[in-house]
């Protein structure tokens, strides 16, 4: 340009050359950083990402007729491949009210609440409002794990996939009959479900679509299979060809799934704390209406807090959150206060302001690891849509085909959790210079 005396310069950005390109944000920086870097010449750069034309020829019988719809969306794939589900890309967008409820059932703003005598709550409370899920070292359990010859990375997997040595599988093993045997006592019915399924079936498009969590998918003979996230899917199938009577309720099916899989983001995954595959005790009870869930929820609540102290984790290790929709809790206030005194101490409450997931009501005991990160234990949910969605139903007292309330819990949470809290409990007791306790039955 300086040969010629050019002062003109246009930056033609290539982009029909390539099958794989940066995102637009991208190329808009480069371009502009370009412009700036020849602040003495009149620069312009040409339109980029402009398709010139696109044609599409369907050829059939001369008599067929024919529809096909192209939107913007229409997979569900995130840029990089990936099937997010609707709730999960509006999952940010929830209108919540965060609040602390004490024993008595008062609700106090977060800001106004004295954490004094409850400083993990506090650390609960901004770690769910901000939902910085992201780790930037190795929580402590991590070498503890490897050096107890417990479980490590396997780097020939996907990762967030777990290799188990001998003294690991023994631990797993242990506590899964534990919880087993307890969901039986309980009254819970053992199943086995596959653990891939169809992600064009009916049921699965509308429930994934409702359930916050990304998925591992495989093509096989031109159908699109996707693993399971949870247990639900398949019991609520098999619950579908059942002849049930509001005698029978609350029926209860239960399922230990080796594995469950979600695609959780690579920067949450650390240790035995948050991973793609894991194994889930996963029950769900068959209730006639809300007043049976609710009685039905209080006994799972107990059911919960003894599987964890008999497992080595204590009342005092963990913290409740609670959340329900709005509606709900003026309906069933007195049940809600009911389940936080049974916790004995102030609760994190999120309240929606409507419902957007298929529960109406969701409780949850979480950890707070040594780095200050809280992770989920038991839960429960009370689920108002799966019974319609996957056209299960019963006869009620007046010989009327009704949709059951359904509700879902896992009295411990994921096995390889527990064993992490385990871990990251005598991690700490290391730390301060004490002999760590482990439960005995380990």
């Amino acid at each position: 340009m300086e040969k010629i005396g050019c002062k003109k310069l246009l930056l033609y950005p290539y982009a029909h050359l390539s099958s794989n390109l940066a995102k637009p944000s991208t190329a808009m920086a480069l371009l502009k950083e370009m412009e700036s870097g020849a602040s003495d010449l009149e620069v312009s750069h040409s339109p980029f990402g402009w398709t010139k034309s696109y044609k599409l020829q369907v050829k059939g019988h001369p008599l067929a007729e024919s529809s096909k719809v192209i939107t913007k969306d229409s997979t569900g794939l995130k840029d990089d491949g990936e099937l997010t589900s609707d709730a999960l890309k509006g999952e940010s967008k929830i209108r919540s009210i965060w609040k602390i409820m004490s024993t008595d059932g008062t609700m106090t703003n977060i800001a106004d609440f004295n954490f004094t005598k409850n400083k993990n709550l506090e650390i609960l409370a901004k770690y769910e409002a901000a939902k910085q899920r992201h780790v930037d070292e190795p929580p402590p359990h991590v070498a503890l794990m490897k050096k107890m010859g417990i479980a490590d990375y396997e780097p020939a997997s996907d990762s967030g996939n777990m290799r188990f040595y001998p003294n690991g599988r023994l631990i797993k093993s242990l506590i899964e009959r534990y919880v087993t045997d307890r969901v039986k006592e309980y009254g819970g019915y053992e199943v086995e479900t596959p653990i891939m399924y169809d992600s064009e079936h009916p049921s699965m498009v509308s429930y994934f679509n409702r359930f916050p969590a990304r998925q591992y998918n495989i093509d096989s003979e031109g159908k699109k299979l996707f693993l399971r996230f949870a247990a639900c899917f398949g019991q609520f199938l098999m619950a579908n060809q059942y002849q049930l009577s509001y005698k029978n309720l609350p029926y209860r099916l239960y399922e230990l799934t080796r594995y469950s899989f979600r695609r959780e983001q690579s920067g949450e995954l650390v240790g035995l704390r948050r991973l793609r595959a894991f194994t889930m005790p996963d029950c769900h009870a068959f209730c006639k209406d809300i007043d049976q869930a609710v009685d039905e929820i209080k006994v799972r609540f107990d059911l919960s807090q003894s599987v964890l102290r008999e497992l080595g984790i204590e009342e005092s290790d963990y913290d409740m959150a609670i959340r329900f929709t709005e509606d709900f809790y003026h309906e069933n206030k007195s049940a809600i206060e009911e389940l936080v005194k049974k916790h004995g101490r102030p609760v994190l409450v999120e309240m929606w302001k409507e419902k957007f997931f298929y529960f109406v009501l969701k409780w949850e005991f979480n950890f707070v690891d040594n780095l200050g990160k809280a992770s989920a234990l038991s839960t429960d949910q009370i689920d108002v849509e799966n019974g319609s969605r996957y056209n299960i139903d019963f006869v009620d007292d007046h010989n009327q085909k009704k949709n059951p309330v359904i509700l879902h819990n896992s009295p411990s949470g994921a096995i390889e959790r527990i064993i992490y809290v385990l871990l990251e409990k005598a991690a700490k007791e290391i730390k301060e210079g004490r002999k760590p306790q482990f439960p005995l039955w380990l």
